[in-house]
């Protein structure tokens, strides 16, 4: 006999009260829902309404300008766009009947309570987006914000969710093909974990999740329900972190990958099996979510037994199963003639099944808990037509004054003694330093297909063993650019993640994104919300490549103190055959080494300012879209004619940077000079070894491919530099008449900073 809250009871009771505050719901919401409904609403229907009317799942405070990215289109961005914003992951057609489907979340507040379980509980979320789009996942990234690399509680967060995020990708087996991980102290107490996953399908295997067909079974399987994770979405995705800790503390979820994996195999043999309509993966709001947006998306009308769900803990309420986020559940409508298929192929694969209830034509989400109806809506005002805020928008009192703060007064070294300390203090900062403390504990390799990872720039995946036919994935985002101005900042995000996947020799051609800011509600985090949106939909539509879908997170700030602007974004590019792919390091003697691209004295917001000055201030680099895709043009020229032996893109930490990984990648000495950028850009030899200017990269051209090099760039009218030759007999970087270090001390410098933060890797 059920003891929940009916219908009936809440026809009965109007004036109860109900913790709609403690929900997450303000009290005009609280008020539009009874509205909505013409009464209270029961227990079970508040719970909906809350984790689906949560900032996470309703984009309540974004949509109004999220809508640029379906409106600043052109006829180009849909070509080759299978499916786009407002399914669980984008899809694109790459060629020869393949498919790609990626998508970048967040899973931030988890995990600075729960670091380990909240970061590998973020990679299992996203990868069961991507399975439920009909797609094998085939690689992870990560793209992670840490706070200060020397305070205390900083290793807690790193050792827990690197161990999170190796445990459940190494356990999946899908290779962790890159990423980026920076430390601030304005991270904190809210870093930044954002996963991103990718997968490839045929065509014929697309599927989209809906329930249509009256009659249809609604079968939900995977692992049992249980307690962790109530709530997630609709508190802790919502509300900020005091000084003291979070405010409010649900229990983060559970993972288990195995479960996972198992799930994958068996989702894939439906699939292929075609004994599915669709598949909708249960994450942020579980059951609340899967059932009101399956229903949404298809006939309108779904009749639910909560009581079938199969549990873990016999005590869950309907309330706490309606809302519980536990993992590794999948929610699937299948006809009735297949359903016996349906259960042996679960059967096969071990994996719990049980049948919930079936697609109705009454245009209601009916839910019953033991013969007793407790929730009676209908679906879309719960999954699509939630509130749509405007919020305040203030231009922030403290940004012109921090914009004319500019690092051109900061001294630039006077001498070659002082520019090699400072390139060695960047280079082993943490910011710059190597990343393989972390990186080692992931597997890259496994599945066979990788082509590219670390710690080269982009990732790259082989998807056609005969054609050789691949995509590379590129994923970038700079707080210190966006704090300063964060619609350039966003355009710069963009560029050099499009860069980075064209410097591997693929072709861009799509964005996910994921974008973190503090709260909704203080009017100056808005303006750099609405100013980085717009900044990065410009962008796309300049540079024709469409923006797939993506992740807001709000909230991301300890008490009134936000985070930087944070708009991660991931760029997809496609190569015809990976065996053309370029690394970001020379592996040959008597290269010679040019420069792409023009440098400036851009050195507000760079790494030398933040490393050697502890400056912030004054506007980021200038963005020329056209050059990054003439540059783009050109490096898949000379890809597909041989003749760059590598490539590697000038960002953070600018050519300086990039000599010294270049170098290390392949332990292949280089002579370089810096007179030519000097004379012909007018700049310091400071700017020439540090700007972030865009729009650069440096190649290594084999010297029998001078000529036919030369010529790609004059024909193409971009501006190159010959700066430097590769010297296999050397093991140093020289950079003549300024300094000289051996690769030994760089990679010392390189390699050291993480180890001596955080100390041996455990377990990897």
């Amino acid at each position: 006999m059920s003891n929940a809250d009916t219908v009936s009871n809440a026809l009965a009771t109007p004036e109860r009260e109900q913790p709609y505050e403690a929900l997450g719901l303000k009290a005009d919401e609280y008020a539009k829902i009874r509205e909505i409904l013409g009464r209270r609403p029961t227990s079970g229907e508040l719970a909906m309404y809350s984790v689906m009317w949560s900032e996470h799942c309703s984009y309540k405070s974004s949509k109004i300008y999220l809508r640029q990215f379906g409106q600043k289109v052109s006829p180009a961005m849909q070509k080759n766009l299978m499916v786009g914003m407002g399914e669980n992951a984008g899809v694109v057609d790459v060629g020869e009947g393949w498919a790609v489907t990626f998508k970048v979340e967040s899973h931030n507040h988890p995990s600075y309570i729960e670091p380990f379980q909240g970061a590998a509980t973020g990679v299992g979320g996203i990868v069961r987006d991507i399975i439920s789009m009909g797609a094998r996942p085939v690689a992870v990234m990560d793209q992670l914000r840490f706070g200060a690399i020397d305070n205390p509680d900083t290793a807690r967060v790193v050792h827990g969710v690197t161990s999170g995020i190796s445990f459940y990708g190494n356990c999946l087996g899908l290779p962790n093909i890159g990423g980026e991980t920076y430390f601030d102290k304005v991270y904190q107490g809210n870093p930044l974990v954002n996963a991103l996953s990718v997968g490839v399908l045929r065509h014929e295997d697309l599927h989209l999740a809906n329930a249509r067909g009256v009659g249809n079974k609604v079968v939900l399987f995977g692992a049992r329900t249980g307690g962790d994770g109530i709530g997630g979405a609709s508190i802790l995705a919502s509300d900020t972190f005091s000084a003291g800790g979070p405010t409010k503390r649900p229990a983060v979820q559970v993972g288990d990958p195995f479960a996972e994996k198992v799930l994958i195999e068996c989702c894939l043999e439906l699939f292929r099996g075609e004994l599915v309509e669709g598949i909708q993966d249960l994450g942020a709001a579980g059951i609340s979510c899967a059932t009101s947006e399956l229903a949404s998306n298809g006939d309108g009308g779904m009749f639910i037994e909560l009581e079938k769900v199969l549990l873990r803990d016999p005590s869950l309420t309907a309330e706490e199963i309606l809302m519980s986020e536990s993992q590794e559940r999948m929610m699937a409508v299948v006809t009735p003639e297949k359903l016996e298929g349906f259960l042996a192929v679960t059967a096969k694969w071990d994996v719990e099944t049980s049948v919930l209830g079936e697609v109705t034509d009454t245009g209601r989400l009916v839910i019953n808990w033991h013969g007793e109806e407790i929730v009676n809506v209908e679906p879309r005002t719960v999954a699509v037509d939630g509130p749509v805020y405007e919020r305040p928008v203030a231009y922030p009192a403290w940004i012109d004054a921090l914009q004319a703060d500019s690092a051109a007064r900061l001294p630039r070294a006077t001498s070659g003694e002082e520019l090699r300390e400072q390139f060695l203090r960047l280079l082993g900062s943490p910011n710059m330093a190597s990343k393989e403390w972390i990186t080692n504990q992931y597997d890259r390799y496994v599945l066979g297909n990788t082509a590219l990872s670390f710690p080269d720039d982009g990732g790259m995946i082989r998807v056609d063993e005969e054609s050789g036919l691949g995509f590379a994935l590129a994923s970038d985002a700079n707080g210190r650019y966006c704090q300063l101005d964060p619609y350039r900042g966003a355009q710069l995000a963009l560029a050099e993640a499009y860069r980075n996947v064209a410097v591997t020799g693929a072709t861009p051609v799509a964005v996910s994104d994921c974008l973190n800011f503090g709260s909704p509600e203080n009017p100056e985090v808005m303006w750099q919300f609405s100013q980085a949106v717009e900044g990065l939909a410009d962008g796309c539509l300049e540079l024709e490549i469409p923006v797939t879908g993506g992740n807001v997170s709000f909230y991301n700030q300890t008490g009134s103190q936000p985070i930087h602007p944070t708009p991660v974004v991931a760029v997809l590019g496609v190569i015809d055959d990976v065996a053309r792919r370029i690394p970001s390091g020379w592996q040959d003697e008597g290269d010679n080494l040019y420069l792409l691209g023009t440098t400036r004295a851009e050195l507000d917001g760079s790494a030398w300012a933040g490393v050697i000055h502890d400056h912030l201030g004054g506007r980021p680099p200038q963005v020329s879209l056209a050059d990054e895709e003439n540059l783009a043009g050109l490096l898949r020229a000379g890809a597909v004619e041989a003749l760059i032996d590598s490539a590697h893109d000038l960002s953070d930490g600018g050519l300086g940077q990039a000599l010294a990984e270049s170098v290390l990648r392949f332990g292949i000495g280089a002579r370089v000079w810096l007179d030519e950028i000097i004379e012909r850009d007018g700049v310091s030899a400071s700017d020439a070894l540090f700007s972030e200017s865009t729009a650069r990269v440096l190649v290594a051209v084999p010297r029998e491919d001078d000529v036919k090099f030369k010529g790609l760039c004059a024909g193409r009218g971009y501006p190159v530099l010959r700066i430097g030759v590769t010297d296999a007999e050397s093991d140093t970087l020289e950079v003549q008449g300024l300094f000289s270090v051996s690769l030994a001390e760089l990679g010392g410098a390189h390699r050291a900073t993480l180890p001596a933060a955080f100390g041996p890797v455990v377990g990897g």
